[in-house]
């Protein structure tokens, strides 16, 4: 199967339903989106009642390597209707699932420091222009953590007649569920997947949808450092030879 950016998929045809298999690329340090099989495996069997994720078949090793396997999940990549997107999405994190996750960035300091460790992995001259846009306002850390996708592209969403189905969950953390939203909406990210940023009125759709007004607020404040690390990412995929990147660190230096 081809889509992933990162590791190998195959779909397997069988009588009794077709089913997915991943092997991870263990390979790859990637400094924002981690890839860890185990809490994919972890995350999946949680959730697996909720009726939003594919239904684990199995998971394992092969080689040093390792792989899960879960039901193929109906529909399509998602690419209009942002409205039900925030409708899944707060349901998530409206959850309080007990799973063993990483933290999270919490926070302006927390942001700071990940976009920092991003552009010091970085070496090309467009490093000072990034730079040099820094956000230099202060928001606190959020009191109320949850567990958070870590990665709702708009890949990631698949679109069927029964609903939306959250797919790869190989980065998931308890954290601020304003992460989420932010990758959501995220114009590098949307480019990249969808073909185009959201409009004003899609966005606009996608925050009134997810219905808390003070949680919104915090992303609005937060939304500059968001900004900041998704321009920092950029640089970073475009230096490790993904070109396709450029368009979508001209639009985050664009929203800074």
């Amino acid at each position: 199967m081809f889509g992933g950016r990162t590791n190998r998929v195959w779909k397997v045809l069988g009588d009794e339903g077709d089913k997915v298999l991943k092997l991870y690329r263990s390979a790859l340090q990637n400094p924002l989106f981690r890839n860890d099989a185990r809490l994919e495996a972890r995350c999946l069997e949680a959730l697996d009642a909720k009726g939003f994720v594919p239904r684990l078949r199995a998971a394992g090793q092969y080689k040093l390597d390792q792989w899960v396997l879960y039901d193929h999940a109906p529909g399509t990549p998602w690419t209009q209707g942002s409205k039900a997107v925030a409708k899944l999405l707060r349901h998530l994190h409206d959850m309080r699932v007990q799973i063993q996750a990483p933290p999270g960035c919490n926070g302006s300091s927390d942001l700071a420091r990940h976009a920092q460790h991003i552009l010091d992995l970085c070496g090309s001259d467009a490093r000072a222009q990034i730079t040099a846009a820094r956000p230099r306002t202060t928001v606190p850390c959020a009191a109320d953590t949850c567990l958070i996708h870590g990665d709702p592209v708009a890949g990631n969403i698949l679109v069927s007649d029964t609903g939306l189905t959250l797919i790869d969950w190989q980065c998931p953390a308890i954290g601020d569920p304003c992460e989420d939203i932010a990758l959501f909406l995220s114009p590098a990210m949307q480019h990249l997947y969808r073909g185009h940023p959201l409009n004003m009125a899609e966005e606009q759709e996608f925050l009134s949808g997810y219905g808390m007004p003070d949680r919104i607020a915090r992303y609005q404040a937060l939304r500059p450092w968001f900004a900041w690390r998704m321009a920092a990412y950029c640089l970073w995929r475009i230096e490790n030879g993904s070109a396709d990147y450029k368009s979508g660190l001209a639009l985050e230096l664009a929203t800074l």
